[in-house]
């Protein structure tokens, strides 16, 4: 275990976040950890060492704050989990402006605008900036039509996620847009067929096989590449 590893997990308050932040905890790693709500932080709070910092993505002034707060710090993950997956109906014809903009700038853009504040505090070369990604972003593969508009979205982050990364300057992060698979969370629902543990084990698998790599990568927890 390598105590000199620091993590920066945003969006870490339950489901895959909370399940990263434990697997990184246990693996020896120093984890900062964003939560909206500190009040529902228990279960991070209870991992003597962890850092739980308050932000909402959505919130640019809560972003600078953030950004003013880890000013100085180097961080060898930046991980940006924080999501959702929009309006239950998930129909284009039934969506409503407000429920588009909050999907859209909850899965694409803040994300982006996060990363853009804080990758230069990512360790060039060694370090990752990874981004929950699903394979439902994938508009090469035809499944997800039960979910036109989360998949939508999650295509609208890989592609952003591509133009920001061609404006980074040398030495840069390895980027991931990682697929944590099928798991049961509150988004998953109890019929997925991987449990948190496992998928964020993968998860961190991955981090650790691409860390140094370079350049901008779409895989799953188990490493396969995922096609575009």
């Amino acid at each position: 275990m390598n105590s000199n590893r620091n993590a920066l997990i945003i969006g870490a308050s339950r489901g895959l976040g909370l399940g990263l932040v434990q697997q990184l905890h246990a693996d020896g790693w120093q984890v900062t950890a964003t939560v909206r709500n500190p009040d529902g932080a228990s279960a991070l709070q209870a991992l003597d060492g962890v850092r739980i910092e308050t932000l909402d993505i959505d919130d640019a002034q809560a972003l600078d704050a953030l950004a003013r707060r880890l000013h100085g710090q180097v961080f060898d993950l930046l991980f940006v989990n924080a999501g959702i997956l929009g309006p239950a109906h998930q129909s284009s014809s039934a969506a409503t402006a407000a429920e588009l903009g909050q999907l859209f700038m909850t899965n694409v853009v803040a994300p982006i605008r996060l990363a853009e504040r804080l990758v230069a505090q990512v360790r060039p070369q060694t370090g990752v900036l990874a981004f929950m990604s699903s394979v439902l972003g994938s508009v090469t593969i035809p499944e997800g039509n039960d979910l036109g508009l989360y998949k939508a979205s999650k295509a609208a982050l890989n592609s952003l996620t591509n133009s920001f990364v061609c404006t980074l300057a040398e030495p840069r992060p390895t980027v991931l847009s990682l697929h944590p698979g099928w798991v049961k969370t509150d988004m998953g629902g109890p019929g997925a067929t991987l449990d948190i543990a496992s998928s964020c084990q993968g998860l961190v698998q991955q981090i650790e096989l691409y860390a140094g790599r370079g350049g901008h990568h779409f895989i799953d927890y188990q490493g396969q590449t995922i096609p575009w």
